[in-house]
């Protein structure tokens, strides 16, 4: 945290961090809590239990809304998103609706990665981009900076995926909205300390949701 805001003071950003914790057992809430009690721009949103990656994210959205934020980053935090690439999603996100921190763009990357997992990821991705017909190659990153309009525009209340799939869903919807996207090329570094979210239900649902997102659209129901 102390080096994202780094991060803001180096090149002038005006950012307030907001962590979601949805009752982490391993005391991630407590430091978070501990931080913002020393920074100003660090507050902590707690959740009671834990419901997924996507209602983490409507939850934060949606405090992020609420306070008046501009522009709204989602990003993880443990590093594997580099802070520094911060400023260059902001500075996409001025010339595009949403910017995206793209692994499978030229200049793009991960790192720590076995076969298997770059094979589930980028295979994902492809099909994804086959299915919906998006020219977007990285549609399952978490490392996004969304204009406020697209977050007020989009149905967030529809928006039901608590996998990766939500990543897919969100530009999707932002695209059949109208909106443009950037893709930004970052390089992903796989945590050290930890385990992956990535999960056999994890991927059943984003090969689920795909074409039904696509049925949706064609329906007009999207």
């Amino acid at each position: 945290m102390r080096a994202l805001g780094s991060v803001f003071a180096a090149h002038g950003l005006d950012g307030h961090l907001l962590v979601v914790d949805d009752a982490s057992p391993d005391g991630t809430g407590e430091i978070a809590d501990r931080l913002a009690a020393e920074l100003a721009w660090v507050s902590v949103l707690h959740r009671g239990r834990k419901e997924g990656l996507g209602p983490a994210y409507l939850a934060g959205f949606a405090r992020a809304l609420a306070d008046g934020a501009d522009l709204v980053m989602e990003m993880d935090a443990d590093f594997s998103h580099d802070p520094a690439d911060v400023p260059h999603l902001v500075a996409a996100a001025g010339r595009a609706d949403l910017a995206i921190g793209s692994r499978y763009v030229p200049g793009g990357g991960v790192r720590n990665w076995g076969p298997v997992r770059r094979a589930i990821s980028r295979g994902g991705c492809l099909y994804a981009q086959a299915i919906l017909g998006l020219r977007v190659r990285d549609t399952t990153g978490g490392f996004k900076c969304y204009r406020r309009a697209v977050l007020e525009t989009i149905p967030l209340g529809r928006v039901h995926s608590k996998g990766y799939a939500f990543q897919i869903e969100t530009t999707y919807r932002a695209l059949r909205a109208g909106f443009t996207v950037e893709e930004v090329p970052i390089t992903f570094t796989d945590r050290e300390i930890g385990s992956s979210k990535m999960s056999r239900g994890i991927v059943l649902e984003a090969v689920a949701k795909v074409p039904a997102l696509r049925l949706a659209a064609l329906a007009g129901r999207l």
